[in-house]
C-alpha cells in the first residue's frame, strides 16, 4: 500500500471511526491483498509511511470473498468482477485474507 492511500486511509478512519469502515481490495495476488490487509489492521509492517505503528483494526475483504460476492448484486458482479475472478486463485486469496484477519482482529 502506498504512502499516500496509508495517508487517506488513516484520514478516513480519523474522521468517520474505525467501526464505520470496511477496506475493500482488489488486489490480483494473494499477498499483495495481505500485506495491505495487514497495513489497515496491524500498521505498516515496513515501517516507512503513515501507518507505521498504527493498527487501526480496520477490516479488509477482497472483493472475490464470499462475504463480498453475497452482498453485491449478482449481475452488477458478474459485470464488474467476473472476468477477474475467473483467473485469479480465489481460494489462495480467501484463505489469506481469513488469516490476517485472525491475527489482527481477534
Amino acid at each position: 500500500m502506498d504512502l499516500e492511500n496509508q495517508k487517506r486511509v488513516k484520514a478516513f478512519a480519523e474522521e468517520y471511526g474505525r467501526d464505520n469502515i470496511v477496506v475493500l481490495l482488489g488486489a490480483a495476488e494473494a499477498e499483495a491483498a495481505g500485506l495491505t490487509a495487514e497495513t489497515v489492521m496491524g500498521g505498516d509492517p515496513t515501517f516507512a509511511g503513515p501507518l507505521a505503528n498504527v493498527e487501526l483494526k480496520l477490516p479488509a475483504y477482497h472483493v472475490v470473498e464470499e462475504e463480498i460476492k453475497s452482498i453485491v448484486d449478482p449481475d452488477v458482479y458478474d459485470e464488474e468482477i467476473g472476468m477477474m475472478e475467473m483467473v485469479l486463485d480465489v481460494d489462495e486469496i480467501a484463505e489469506e485474507m481469513n488469516d490476517i484477519r485472525e491475527e489482527f482482529l481477534d
